[in-house]
């Protein structure tokens, strides 16, 4: 079964829930993978942060988010990968090109937003929308996209309006998306858990995806949580990042302040390059060395 399959049978069946942590390079995702998890979610903002020191702000390329979902994708090619695809990056031609793109690169599936180009961050305010024809227009093009690549892929369809046009509007576009080929409704920036709710029931029977984003305007809502309001799916976006963040910060303070790094664990303990070697297949790399005849790692590593 491949990635996507994968991702579409899980989908089907309704006593499944698909939680997707979000990881942004190779290191995070082969932790993730280590761990044993369904899913992986390429997150847009963590992409953008950790391959450009950039905020998200509408500043990655295709280009920058298309490599970095294509090295993500080949780590484990029957996890399935989710990655963000921000617009789309310009009008239909440019959307059935990025979608093309990704299902070349082995993603499973791709969110796309009706943000104007120059987009950010879904929790950051400000948000400006394109009107409901072009958002259409850029779904209809990743499913005829997908139709002609001879391949698969999973196209959610995103939508930001709830900030600045309402509830009914954002509906109504999530409603028109699904018609035009979307297989998932994500509703950016949920307010509570009612209106959560709310939308699940109207969007039925598509599933809908809930983004967990700590500090965000959405409710703080554990998988568990998600399933009664009756989502199918749920990325944390922001996971390897908002934990990553403080270790950093309290190592580079130590360094700085006591002349060394202390472990950020409570136990103390410190890992060697072999432990995070072997978190990104060491072993498996050694072995494969040894069975094509190879002698660099006869004495091991």
């Amino acid at each position: 079964m491949t990635a996507v399959e994968k991702l579409r049978d899980m989908l089907s069946d309704p006593s499944k829930f698909i939680a997707c942590p979000g990881v942004y390079d190779g290191f995070t995702a082969r932790i993730a993978l280590q761990e044993g998890v369904d899913c992986l979610y390429m997150t847009g903002a963590g992409t953008t942060m950790s391959r450009l020191g950039s905020p998200d702000m509408g500043i990655a390329t295709l280009n920058d988010m298309l490599s970095n979902a294509s090295m993500l994708a080949s780590l484990s090619p029957t996890v399935p990968l989710i990655a963000d695809a921000d617009t789309g990056f310009g009008g239909p031609v440019m959307v059935g090109r990025t979608v093309t793109q990704y299902i070349r690169a082995g993603v499973a599936g791709l969110h796309l937003e009706d943000q104007v180009v120059s987009k950010r961050c879904g929790h950051l305010n400000g948000k400006q929308v394109v009107p409901i024809g072009e958002f259409e227009a850029r779904i209809r093009a990743a499913c005829l996209a997908r139709q002609q690549s001879g391949g698969d892929i999973v196209i959610i369809a995103r939508t930001d309006a709830l900030q600045g046009l309402g509830y009914a509007e954002a509906v109504a576009r999530l409603r028109a998306a699904v018609r035009q080929g979307a297989d998932v409704a994500f509703l950016e920036g949920v307010t509570s858990v009612e209106e959560a709710g709310r939308l699940c029931r109207d969007l039925e029977p598509t599933p809908c995806l809930f983004n967990h984003v700590p500090g965000g305007v959405s409710p703080d809502l554990s998988v568990e949580q998600c399933r009664e309001v009756g989502y199918r799916i749920a990325i944390f976006p922001m996971l390897a990042a908002e934990v990553v963040y403080p270790a950093v910060r309290k190592a580079v303070r130590q360094l700085k302040e006591l002349g060394s790094v202390l472990s950020v664990e409570e136990d103390g303990k410190r890992h060697g390059p072999r432990e995070l070697f072997q978190v990104c297949g060491l072993d498996e790399l050694m072995e494969f060395d040894s069975k094509a005849g190879g002698m660099s790692y006869k004495d091991g590593a």
